[in-house]
């Protein structure tokens, strides 16, 4: 089949972790000569693998884009962490990619883990290739896997190959389109062979099924298949690309990134089939008749500074360039960790621009103005968080402001700092995301900090109402310190809050001397006979007396600070634990699960119901302590392939007694002493 020479385009390389991806883009850079061998993420020199963080973990931590030629064509491979903690990674670049190709493994049990990838490319409706990897090992057929893959896909998949076999190994691929047989070679060209009398009649029920698929998309294709007309392969091939761009089907491959086997079958249906640059702008919404770049990647490179890598839509951009009033420093073609500094680049490609200080991922910059995608992906609710300390006292400052570009580069993290603990808290989605982004303040901004888990933020109350008289007087040289309060000091309804009123008369206690006591009791209130922050008490100021001379406001303040300190222990303190309203996402094959592991925590289920818009998934609303929440996540995704999520949020403060409200408030008393 002939093809007319193409623009630029751009596919990303997605899938769970150890699927192979950066195995596959080596394979891919080889073939296409923009490397001289294959890399190994083991061993650490991997294009896809060449951060720090990802060589010493392993493993991709963050998206990495190779720039390469096939066959005369440009294409931008970005390969994408597998991690589900850093799929904000993965997400971003899909909205650029003209296509994705999800790999994954032949492995029943493992179907599931691609099921958000899925939704999120159907949401968005981004045409994507299902790579089967490791075939050459596999324990389950084609056929087995491709029925696993279908119960997690809203869209029909389509086989279009099937395996030779040699014993129990697969050694080949039979192409249903074009019907010719491929003997694959360890680290060659397959050879192009005569297929097999044994798999004849199942290649023509596969190819028939294939054709079957295509029919429910094209009335003419269904009357030549009703009536025993042959399709042209130009027809099918057109069938083919036409249903993959408008995401109506998903092609399936196969093969062994390993060892080359099936990559080259893959990289020309990317070729022939993939939609081009000007489909995606339009799915952005994006204007193409100015020069424009949507910017999918913020990173702070050392001596470079801040990069921004953008997908250039429409036009052409220069070292130079002025976008909404900023100068394009340095235009650079990419290829993993290298930088190579180019003139221009052209609608299609993908390049990193220098130091644009407005540029934010998920922007369109151009001429006119920069402006946020209106489909852009919102930044994932944070999931888990540390208690983050600079190493020396004096990086305190500079760490808000390492904390504000790891933010930048990295949407899914988040900066609190929490008002009740005092605490400067970093929120990602998992214990590993926030350890690689503190390597990364390390690595990259010389940025050493201590991290310790976030405190909880309890509350204490009272249940029982106090009448209570306190005087301070102080007498020296001068003029001395007078002030005298009757309080009466009440509980209040859970949520209330903190009321102050004053029932005084005859000026027993001057105006101006007033809210000099509400201030003193919110001073003791930061921190009650418990060790905790009171709320959800009501304090009426009822008599007093004063001093011409020696009375102030300091003195009524401090006598306010000692009628409540001298009240409160005799109130019946009781410690108040936060519960937090949590909406667990997973799917149904694990609800069951589900109760184990609230009451494993002290919470309990308040209902479930089908997940809408989502296939095969459920939601389970529960009541959680917030003490129990802290490692969530981990749990959760150790029960359900890693993809179980959830979302959260503060419902109600609850009392909290016995042996394990004693460890808290004996904890609290040996940390403020």
């Amino acid at each position: 089949m002939t093809k007319t020479p193409s623009g630029p385009r751009v596919a990303a390389l997605v899938g769970p972790y150890l699927s192979g991806k950066t195995a596959l883009l080596e394979s891919i850079l080889v073939a296409c000569e923009a490397i001289n061998r294959k890399g190994n993420a083991k061993e650490g020199y991997a294009v896809g693998d060449g951060s720090a963080e990802s060589k010493s973990r392993g493993m991709g931590t963050e998206l990495s884009v190779a720039n390469a030629e096939y066959i005369g064509e440009k294409w931008s491979f970005i390969d994408c962490p597998g991690s589900v903690e850093l799929i904000q990674e993965t997400y971003n670049a899909l909205m650029v990619a003209d296509c994705a190709v999800i790999v994954c493994e032949p492995e029943l049990d493992k179907a599931l883990m691609i099921s958000p990838l899925l939704k999120f490319l159907d949401d968005h409706q981004i045409p994507h290739i299902i790579f089967i990897n490791k075939m050459d090992s596999a324990s389950v057929g084609v056929k087995a896997t491709l029925e696993g893959l279908q119960a997690v896909s809203e869209r029909p998949l389509v086989l279009r190959e099937i395996p030779m076999r040699d014993g129990d190994t697969v050694s080949g691929h039979v192409d249903l389109v074009s019907e010719r047989a491929f003997q694959w070679k360890e680290g060659k060209v397959s050879d192009l062979m005569q297929i097999p009398e044994s798999i004849e009649m199942r290649e023509v029920d596969a190819r028939t099924e294939m054709l079957e698929t295509l029919a429910d998309f094209d009335d003419t294709l269904l009357e030549e298949l009703l009536e025993d007309i042959t399709p042209s392969k130009e027809e099918i091939y057109q069938n083919l690309t036409r249903d993959f761009q408008q995401d109506s089907i998903v092609p399936v491959f196969f093969g062994s990134a390993e060892n080359d086997n099936g990559v080259v079958r893959l990289l020309k249906a990317l070729r022939h089939e993939a939609p081009e640059g000007d489909q995606t702008a339009t799915r952005l919404g994006l204007d193409k008749t100015t020069p424009s770049a949507q910017v999918f990647k913020t990173i702070y490179a050392g001596h470079a500074g801040k990069l921004s890598y953008v997908r250039v839509f429409s036009g052409t951009i220069k070292d130079g360039s002025d976008l909404d009033g900023q100068r394009v420093s340095g235009v650079y073609g990419l290829l993993g960790q290298n930088q190579i500094k180019q003139a221009q680049a052209t609608a299609g490609e993908v390049v990193a621009l220098g130091r644009l200080d407005n540029a934010e991922t998920g922007k369109c910059l151009s001429e006119k103005g920069t402006w946020m995608t209106e489909s852009w992906p919102a930044p994932l609710t944070p999931l888990f968080s540390l208690a983050v300390h600079a190493e020396n006292r004096s990086d305190e400052v500079k760490l808000s402001g390492v904390l504000a570009k790891l933010v930048e580069e990295d949407p899914s993290l988040a900066i609190e700092q929490n008002q009740d603990s005092g605490e400067l808290l970093l929120w990602g989605q998992g214990e590993m995301h926030l350890l690689i982004a503190i390597d990364r303040m390390d690595n990259r901004f010389n940025m050493s900090v201590t991290v310790a888990r976030p405190e909880v933020p309890y509350k204490e109350t009272i249940k029982k109402p106090i009448s209570q008289h306190a005087r301070h007087k102080k007498q020296s040289g001068g003029h001395g310190q007078f002030g005298d309060v009757h309080l009466d000091i009440k509980p209040l309804a859970r949520g209330s809050g903190f009321n102050f009123n004053d029932t005084i008369t005859g000026g027993v206690v001057p105006k101006q001397y007033i809210p000099a006591v509400e201030n003193g009791i919110n001073d003791y209130m930061k921190r009650g006979p418990l060790g905790f922050p009171v709320v959800d008490i009501a304090v009426t100021l009822t008599d007093g007396q004063f001093h011409a001379v020696d009375s102030s406001e300091m003195a009524f303040r401090a006598a306010a600070q000692l009628g409540m300190r001298t009240a409160m222990p005799n109130c019946q303190p009781v410690l108040l634990e936060p519960i937090c309203k949590v909406e667990i996402s997973i799917p149904n094959e694990f609800t069951s699960k589900i109760q184990r592991l609230v009451s494993g925590r002290r919470g309990h289920i308040l209902g479930f119901d089908a997940k809408q818009g989502w296939k095969g998934w459920d939601e389970v609303s529960v009541q959680l302590p917030q003490s129990e929440m802290h490692d969530l996540i981990i749990d959760l995704r150790s029960m359900t392939l890693g993809i179980g999520t959830f979302s959260w949020s503060f419902d109600h403060l609850q009392e909290f007694v016995g042996k394990q409200a004693d460890k808290v408030v004996a904890a609290q008393a040996d940390r403020t002493g």
